[in-house]
């Protein structure tokens, strides 16, 4: 065996147990975030992109249609119920000679006498 060669072999013999552990802390992390992926609900994807986990079913797909409605109608009514609470604030805070005279105005404005 050429000295060279020996040289070079004894390099990678050294640096060998650095590759493996290398390969082994990749393989480990994979699993790792395969595995919490799963545990949270998160989809997985094949090589190709194809849903792996979890499988989507007639069942799952008209349970999120229906989920996104039920969120739909509720943002609405949060953003009505906020609407009403601003107009509470508002008038809470207000001074009250400045609300009895915007009352007025609207009773005068409808057709009213003040």
């Amino acid at each position: 065996m050429n000295p060279e060669n020996a040289i070079l072999l004894d390099k990678v013999s050294q640096l060998f147990p650095f590759i493996i552990a290398i390969v082994a802390i990749s393989i480990g992390g994979w699993i790792v975030t395969t595995w919490l992926r799963i545990k949270n609900g998160y989809p997985l994807d094949g090589a190709w992109g194809q849903a792996i986990h979890p499988h989507t079913d007639r069942e799952s797909v008209e349970r999120i249609k229906l989920l996104t409605n039920e969120n739909a109608q509720l943002r609405a009514e949060i953003g009505s119920v906020k609407d009403r609470l601003e107009t509470i604030e508002r008038i809470v805070t207000d001074q009250p000679s400045r609300l009895a005279k915007e009352i007025d105005q609207l009773a005068i404005d409808k057709g009213g006498h003040a």
